[in-house]
């Protein structure tokens, strides 16, 4: 191995077993927003073997602010997040096998990709995957790291199957769905910290040094200089559906139907059709265009505009309406462009 990592291998917790180690895993890195791109990019060069990042959004001016892979250029091409974080962290580190997913991190497709990784790092804004992301963690025995911020608190703790308190464990405990960056914004500073946080914590769990992961729940607010730090040995619930005694795992009993989701800090409505669709983006542009919609795109998306709204919409069916907050009139501006 050259001295690209020489630094960190000098570093008696991980040194060259420990290196050894991080090459050999596969982590999975649910979003590319403010807390995936940061804990990709330290990953990447941390030399993680395989970094899967998937992601459902594309690059707006708004995330340049916190959100580091990211530049003004992938905002002018409409680069879904999951394709540009791919493009930069490739040239970061090119030794990493990365493969980027542009989608939802739905129960079906974490089952499927959960069998075959290390660890999954939690990094999304959508409190509804994060459940999905816990049961599975839960079912096939994959630790995560589960990790928010919003304004400038933040928060994070370490998720151990047959170790530690799950998610939901932690729900009975601690309030963890109160204020969002969609009521309270944030700054770069708290996004920094709770990556700070998440990837110290992935290094232990991919070197496998159990004993020095963090037990317990880490949370602060940096502008009134709080900081807290919870033991949760005694949260462990043995009734609870996704870690007790006797798991059935709720939140993968997933109804088939069509989900629409407000998204975090925008006026903005994902709709994710029932089953997922193969569109020909190519055709659906010509079509749009003879109807007098005014439509731009690139290989991975179109952006049509509607007077003060506008429909971004992805190869796999699903589509963002911006502009709104009222579930019923996207569907119905859905349903009017795509049937």
């Amino acid at each position: 191995m050259n001295d690209r990592y020489s630094r960190q291998i000098l570093f008696p917790g991980i040194g060259q077993d420990g290196q050894e180690k991080i090459r050999r895993k596969h982590v999975l890195m649910i979003g590319a927003g403010a807390l995936g791109s940061g804990n990709a990019e330290i990953l990447v060069r941390a030399g993680v073997g395989k970094l899967t990042i998937i992601d459902r959004d594309y690059v707006e001016s708004s995330n340049l602010q916190r959100q580091q892979l990211y530049t003004e250029e992938d905002v002018a091409e409409k680069l879904p997040k999951a394709a540009a974080a791919e493009k930069r962290l490739r040239a970061v580190n090119s030794d990493v096998e990365i493969v980027s997913v542009i989608g939802e991190a739905t129960a079906e497709w974490l089952e499927e990709t959960a069998r075959e990784v290390d660890l999954i790092i939690d990094a999304t804004d959508n409190f509804e995957i994060r459940m999905i992301i816990n049961d599975v963690s839960q079912k096939y025995k994959v630790p995560w790291i589960y990790g928010a911020c919003v304004g400038s608190f933040g928060m994070s703790f370490s998720i151990l199957p047959g170790k530690t308190p799950c998610l939901n464990c932690l729900l009975r405990t601690i309030p963890l769905q109160g204020m969002t960056c969609d009521t309270g914004g944030i700054i770069s500073p708290a996004v920094q910290m709770v990556i700070s946080h998440q990837t110290a914590e992935a290094l232990k769990i991919l070197v496998e040094d159990w004993e020095a992961v963090r037990s317990s729940f880490v949370s602060f607010d940096l502008w009134r200089n709080q900081y807290t730090n919870m033991k949760m040995s005694k949260a462990k619930f043995p009734g609870c559906l996704s870690c007790g005694e006797s798991p059935t795992y709720p939140y993968l009993d997933q109804e088939n139907t069509t989900k629409t989701t407000v998204l975090c800090g925008r006026d903005t409505v994902q709709i994710r059709p029932a089953s997922q669709r193969e569109l020909s983006l190519e055709k659906l542009a010509d079509q749009l265009r003879l109807l007098g919609y005014a439509v731009k795109g690139n290989p991975y998306l179109l952006s049509v505009e509607m007077g003060e709204e506008r429909m971004v919409v992805f190869k796999d069916g699903r589509a963002l309406i911006h502009g709104t907050k009222d579930l019923m009139h996207a569907k119905s501006i859905y349903q009017r462009i795509l049937g």
